[in-house]
């Protein structure tokens, strides 16, 4: 008898186990709330993410695998405001809640959507993880490369087994939560990246979202004690308008001025290739705005040596140099117990 060939989805659901976050509804059907779409899912079912299913009234989620991993600076995620140097682990799963034509990650995240993307998962364990982390010299443990919200359930249980052992934790996501996963994941884990991709409603309809959702997720996450930092990829005729950059910077500091705020280049990739790659002076004159409208820390990133002096952190108050850095490469670290060494100011970030 010929054997028949296992799918992408056999192999994927095979790699899961029952979740935690979602309640049971009648009907067999489940509200899962991993992220901010609140899916239900009848039985039989998929989520939006396309990776938790309902089977019999159970929402199985992934665990088991990783999809990526790879060993970073931090810089790199990017989080300029913790533990500057520290070598991360990252580890990311397949699939993604939202569907961003421009994605740079889209091989992993688009899996189970786009029949081109997706990789062949290693199964692997989390005290595996951990391990790695600790043969690699790594400081800081980081889910990323897929969205992480639709896979918390094995990034907790990872990061719970990376706290006992000393490790420091975070998400790279792209913010569209809700507060009961961030409920779940705050004790287990310090940093957490979000990415505004737009202030225009519309525009994240495009990409499968909601504005509402990740400015409230920027929020809570604020409110919770994360430490924060968001990044918005500047990407021509998309979302490059002074007045929209303007706005998203006004909301930041509406909600704490030291938000760090990272603007980056894009780059032609996946369905988006008609847009020019961004400019240089496209990021200096979007890191300008966000200073004029009284934003603490801006960094232009992706383009090193060529963005000016927005690579480097300077004290709000005195304005003197404390980090100076060359893509992700620390060129020189002044802080002293997290303070300016010229005028004492502290510098929110996480630094011992």
């Amino acid at each position: 008898m010929a054997r028949v060939a296992l799918t992408l989805a056999d192999v994927l659901d095979a790699a899961t186990r029952p979740g935690v976050l979602y309640d049971r509804l009648e009907n067999n059907r489940v509200r899962c709330y991993a992220c901010g779409h609140r899916c239900v899912i009848f039985d039989g079912q998929r989520g939006v993410c396309k990776v938790r299913f309902n089977r019999g009234g159970v929402l199985y989620v992934p665990w088991g695998y990783v999809a990526a991993l790879q060993v970073d600076p931090i810089e790199k995620k990017p989080f300029f405001h913790a533990w500057p140097g520290a070598r991360t682990l990252s580890f990311g799963m397949l699939g993604c809640d939202l569907h961003c034509s421009y994605c740079q990650n889209w091989v992993t995240s688009q899996a189970l959507r786009d029949p081109v993307a997706g990789v062949s998962p290693e199964p692997i364990r989390p005290e595996e993880i951990v391990r790695l982390a600790e043969r690699y010299d790594c400081q800081v443990i980081v889910s990323t490369y897929n969205e992480p919200l639709i896979t918390s359930e094995w990034a907790v249980d990872i990061f719970q087994r990376a706290k006992e052992r000393g490790f420091r934790t975070g998400y790279v996501s792209n913010g569209n939560a809700t507060r009961e996963v961030l409920e779940f994941l705050r004790p287990w884990t310090d940093l957490y990246k979000i990415d505004l991709k737009s202030f225009r409603d519309r525009n994240y309809r495009k990409l499968g979202g909601r504005l509402d959702s990740v400015l409230e997720t920027i929020r809570m996450a604020v409110e919770m004690g994360f430490w924060v930092e968001v990044v918005t990829l500047v990407v021509p005729g998309f979302n490059d308008s002074p007045e929209e950059l303007r706005d998203i910077a006004r909301f930041l500091v509406s909600v704490s001025p030291d938000i760090p705020w990272h603007v980056t280049a894009f780059h032609k990739d996946y369905k988006m290739t008609d847009p020019d790659n961004t400019s240089p002076e496209t990021l200096i004159r979007t890191a300008r705005i966000g200073y004029e409208e009284g934003l603490h820390y801006v960094y232009a990133g992706n383009l090193p040596g060529m963005v000016e002096d927005y690579e480097h952190t300077y004290c709000p108050q005195c304005h003197r140099a404390v980090i100076r850095r060359f893509g992700f490469q620390v060129l020189a670290y002044r802080l002293v117990h997290g303070r300016c060494p010229d005028c004492q100011t502290p510098i929110p970030g996480r630094w011992e």
